[in-house]
């Protein structure tokens, strides 16, 4: 989502904005865990002179088990006027932001469609992105400017879902959109069909991937589309397109090559970019900025600083790179967001290196390292909501904990070790990870058993004790007293620069001088010294 940098000097009243308060996620209700979700469509008329909208959502599903019990989600702030369950009309009742369907016959294991008609006012964001919602704005020229934002809140406050992080449509979804004719929509995956009747015109847009259901949402603007072919590191062709307002349409090209370079960046480090049968694709926003597949939000008024010889957008980069961290891989539970939120807020950190140099990298991890809360662990339990989980350590500490995994591991291991993570099937796309298949992975590519340092930085909020005693004029021991296993340190003594193995069991070290330990800052740490 946003960059931690940014978002820790403005987490303290991040959540205390907005109209209605939703909360994504939590223990699933039985009737919940027992659907499936394969597909959604979503169909809706847009009236920007009413600020409301109306039209349905289609849900395809598979029922895990027989029952006559649904329960989906959505806001209180629309009204349901109708329900069918394969077809046919069913009894509901959509109180506390539940909608509970009461099916006449009992619905068999596997396949089943429900059809929402809904309609009404959707929660305004007062502060997107931070507030989920619908902002009803007006670009510069005061013409209708709509954009989505809802990673936090749920989608349940646009539309009818099963508001969980655990269930993504494996088929896809359609979004199918009508405005006022002169507006664009923009949308996720390929725009199947544009269409215009009278003062309307509607767009279809359709992604066959799984796609998290925060993504599923649009943006509508007096957009121009600025359009390039980017070659992907496995050589596949793909669309490049900017939704952009019509009067920044100078803007553009400029804009898409620095997209290029992310893209040529976090592939990389990363693989081929993920959705590389549909498009890359992003949508100015009134909005700072935020992650929806194939479709990124940006808003951050082309404000680019000099990285080494070349631009550079933090926004773009941070968001894009969400592609892989969020998309592509995705969490099965809030609880583990700092997966999203902290590798990618890593990534940032290596388009520094790439391109401004080692130090630049190792200066963007030392000012990290001074704005931790640290009054959190980055997982915080087995099961919790987004409300729970977003707080600015899942950003900033997370991938400052990926530049320590990174120095334990040596690059030798570490990047190999992370392009196969964001690789392997059994964690892309239609499956789901938690921290410990992050453990996991990296403990079988480096042979090491790293549990004890996701113990300490992940799970807790301890700091490396490390602990340095002279023992003669020129001689030390270095030791650390609250890690159960031996990690690499770097010393800074008369001699120079070395490193050593420290843990339990004292290092000696020699040195006219006192040591400086750790001097690039690769371990949030204490140091004693006797």
């Amino acid at each position: 989502m946003r960059l931690p940098i940014v978002l820790l000097l403005l987490m303290s009243g991040t959540f205390a904005f907005g109209q209605q308060k939703q909360i994504s996620g939590g223990p699933l209700k039985p009737e919940q865990a027992n659907v499936d979700v394969r597909h959604y469509t979503v169909s809706l008329e847009v009236s920007p002179s009413s600020q409301s909208y109306a039209g349905f959502t289609e849900i395809t599903f598979n029922m895990l088990a027989p029952s006559t019990d649904l329960i989906f989600d959505l806001a209180n702030t629309f009204t349901v006027s109708a329900v069918m369950v394969d077809g046919k009309k069913t009894s509901f009742s959509h109180t506390d932001g539940l909608v509970k369907v009461k099916s006449a016959q009992t619905l068999t294991t596997g396949a089943h469609k429900i059809k929402f008609q809904f309609g009404g006012k959707p929660i305004v964001a007062v502060r997107a992105p931070w507030d989920g919602g619908i902002q009803w704005s007006t670009d510069s020229l005061g013409r209708t400017w709509i954009a989505m934002s809802c990673q936090e809140d749920g989608a349940d406050v646009f539309f009818p879902c099963k508001d969980h992080p655990s269930d993504e449509p494996n088929e896809g979804a359609d979004l199918i959109v009508t405005v006022p004719k002169g507006l664009v929509v923009a949308g996720p995956g390929m725009l199947i069909k544009q269409t215009s009747s009278g003062k309307k015109s509607t767009f279809h847009w359709q992604t066959k991937y799984t796609i998290n259901t925060y993504s599923i949402l649009f943006n509508v603007g007096h957009y121009a589309v600025v359009k390039k072919t980017y070659t992907t590191v496995a050589g596949n062709k793909v669309p490049m397109e900017f939704y952009v307002l019509d009067y920044n349409k100078d803007k553009a090209d400029n804009h898409l090559e620095l997209l290029e370079r992310s893209a040529q960046l976090m592939e990389k480090y990363f693989g081929e970019y993920p959705w590389a049968k549909e498009k890359i694709g992003i949508a100015e926003t009134p909005h700072l900025g935020m992650e929806h597949q194939t479709m990124n939000a940006y808003g951050n008024h082309y404000k680019y600083v000099r990285m080494g010889a070349v631009d550079f957008d933090w926004l773009l980069t941070h968001e894009f790179g969400h592609e892989w961290w969020g998309n592509k891989i995705s969490n099965i539970d809030w609880a583990h967001m700092w997966i999203h939120e902290g590798i990618d807020t890593f990534s940032d950190a290596l388009f520094y290196e790439e391109y401004g140099g080692r130090k630049a990298y190792l200066d963007r991890m030392k000012d990290a390292a001074t704005k931790f809360n640290n009054k959190l662990a980055l997982v915080q339990g087995p099961v919790i909501d987004s409300r729970q989980t977003y707080h600015g350590d899942i950003y900033g500490k997370g991938g400052y904990f990926m530049h320590t995994l990174r120095f334990v591991l040596g690059d030798e291991v570490f990047f190999p070790a992370i392009k196969s993570f964001a690789t392997d099937k059994q964690y892309t796309y239609d499956n789901f990870v938690k921290t410990e298949d992050v453990i996991r992975h990296f403990n079988a590519a480096s042979g090491k058993d790293l549990q004890p340092l996701f113990d300490l930085y992940v799970y807790s909020i301890d700091k490396l004790q490390v602990h340095l005693k002279q023992t003669g004029l020129q001689t030390y021991e270095l030791s650390t007293k609250n890690m159960k296993m031996d990690l690499p340190i770097e010393i800074q003594t008369s001699a120079g620069r070395s490193k050593v193995q420290a843990g339990a069991k004292p290092v000696k070290i020699n040195s006219a001088t006192m040591p400086v330990i750790d001097p690039d800052a690769y371990y949030l740490k204490t140091i004693t010294i006797e």
